[in-house]
């Protein structure tokens, strides 16, 4: 009986755990996306050097501005990336893991 209880027990604590990790992103990234002004992603940052960022895209078809990771409002030049959390990146620029929107 008490295994049954501690399985019990140890699924409901990982649901939870889940939950409230998953709650605790998206409220992240709606403070993010709020935020009028993150700082702008530097092209010598350690991760965007690792995924090869430059605010101009050496793709004429292939910028941030029409990336399905970018977020934040249509317009502005510089904008949320979800590759790139808490920094905004130009939407002239490219990285190594553009993705094309959806037609």
């Amino acid at each position: 009986m008490k295994t049954s209880t501690d399985r019990r027990r140890f699924l409901r604590l990982t649901m939870a755990g889940i939950i409230g990790i998953t709650l605790g992103d998206q409220i992240l990234q709606r403070k993010a996306l709020a935020s009028e002004e993150l700082p702008h992603l530097a092209e010598d940052d350690a991760q965007a050097t690792a995924l090869q960022y430059t605010h101009k895209s050496p793709h004429e078809e292939n910028h941030c501005g029409n990336c399905m990771l970018i977020q934040g409002n249509e317009g502005d030049e510089w904008r949320p990336c979800s590759i790139f959390p808490g920094k905004a990146v130009n939407v002239n620029g490219w990285c190594s893991a553009w993705t094309a929107k959806p037609a």
